[in-house]
């Protein structure tokens, strides 16, 4: 048997051949052109950023918000922190030169420092910083002259560092010049308490900025108070001067506490009475304001004298009287102090110009138990509430008008 082969394998063959060689110039045609595209690519990425210079750390100083820092720039504002960066790398170090000693903080990656205070006034310095990175070490140097203000104000802070305080007590700062811009000087000024409590500033005067709790302070309470105005603007070109800590604890709760109608002395040490002490407060034309006070000075000998108030000495109202054991309650004059001529009147008839009597012994034995800032609140005298900007008033103010501010 014949049989005849067809032909169509052959053809088949040289068809995918030819298909495969199209194939392979397709294929290569393709190739060229990627490499054409990536080295095309690459030049322009080798044009735009040498591989090197991402490696490759640098140093960065500003100030403020970002400005930068540059080397011979004067008029520098002390109070504005300083910020040392590294790009594309981890500092070495930062060394700060020259003036008032000046520290700082490196972050906890290594990438940045900040400057931990303000700058002195009309002083030279030179920051020095060293960073590393893949591509090697880098430093960065500058000097500046800092600005020096016409006119600087320090503020006094009541109570004293290491003190043990009453419960009233708020937290006091009297400046030397008047401040325009209270919020400045407020945000320049920290305090944190340990138990935390809620409080808030409050200004007595144009001088004079209070901090208290909502409540009375719970015994054993530790306060730390930062003031740190130096090189901060404070309104009309007065500058602060003060970078300090200080930090006082809380003691017993002391409450004195007094009304009209028994003209008794109660005192309370933490909720328990320990004394009672028969006083003679303000006759009928000079009452004695009710409301809370502060204990503030406490003196051993004072010469009370009206024409510190306006009423002349000599005048029907004047005195001018020395007085022992007298343990302050309000700028204007009151105290509880030693009245052995009025003993006959305490507990029954008030003869004073204000001020509670006491006899000798109670008013000794008040002034050696009491702290600074524990508290004597005043009832049922026929007289308006001693003013909350008296100086020892803070608590006659309403919370929501304190915390609410003044500034």
């Amino acid at each position: 048997m014949t049989i005849n082969r067809v032909p169509a394998r052959a053809g088949r063959g040289r068809s995918l051949g030819a298909v495969a060689g199209v194939m392979g110039l397709m294929s290569v045609l393709v190739g060229c052109a990627e490499d054409e595209r990536k080295s095309t690519l690459s030049d322009q990425v080798r044009a735009v950023t040498p591989f090197d210079d991402l490696l490759t750390p640098s140093v960065r100083i500003t100030q403020g918000e970002g400005r930068s820092l540059r080397n011979g720039s004067t008029d520098v504002v002390p109070g504005s922190l300083v910020t040392v960066t590294a790009v594309n790398g981890r500092l070495l170090g930062v060394d700060v030169s020259g003036g008032d000693p000046v520290g700082g903080v490196i972050a906890p990656d290594g990438r940045s420092w900040t400057s931990s205070r303000a700058f002195g006034y009309g002083q030279d310095y030179r920051i020095d910083a060293r960073a590393s990175g893949v591509g090697g070490v880098a430093t960065g140097r500058v000097g500046f002259t800092t600005s020096t203000p016409s006119v600087v104000t320090n503020a006094r802070l009541t109570p004293d560092d290491g003190a043990t305080v009453g419960v009233g007590q708020p937290v006091a700062l009297t400046f030397d010049e008047p401040i325009a811009d209270k919020q400045a000087a407020q945000r320049a000024i920290r305090v944190t308490a340990d138990p935390p409590v809620e409080g808030a500033w409050y200004w007595l005067s144009a001088t004079e900025a209070r901090w208290r709790p909502a409540q009375y302070w719970k015994p054993g309470t530790k306060v730390t108070v930062t003031v740190d105005t130096r090189g901060h603007d404070l309104g009309d070109g007065i500058f602060g001067d003060d970078s300090y800590t200080k930090r006082f604890t809380v003691g017993r709760s002391l409450i004195a506490s007094v009304d009209d109608a028994t003209k008794v002395i109660t005192v309370t040490r933490d909720g328990t009475v320990v004394r009672r002490m028969p006083t003679s407060m303000g006759k009928p034309s000079a009452p004695t304001n009710p409301g809370t006070y502060l204990v503030g000075e406490r003196l051993d000998h004072i010469v009370m004298d009206s024409s510190t108030y306006g009423v002349p000495v000599n005048s029907a109202d004047g005195y001018r009287t020395p007085v022992d054991y007298a343990t302050q309650l309000s700028y204007s004059g009151i105290y509880v102090h030693s009245a052995p001529w009025s003993v006959w009147a305490q507990g029954n008839t008030n003869t004073s110009h204000g001020c509670l009597n006491v006899s000798p012994e109670d008013a000794l034995w008040f002034l050696r138990t009491t702290l600074r800032g524990d508290v004597v609140e005043v009832r049922g005298t026929a007289a308006e509430t001693l003013p909350g900007d008296d100086g020892l008033g803070d608590w006659n103010v309403p919370w929501d008008r304190w915390r609410a501010g003044n500034a």
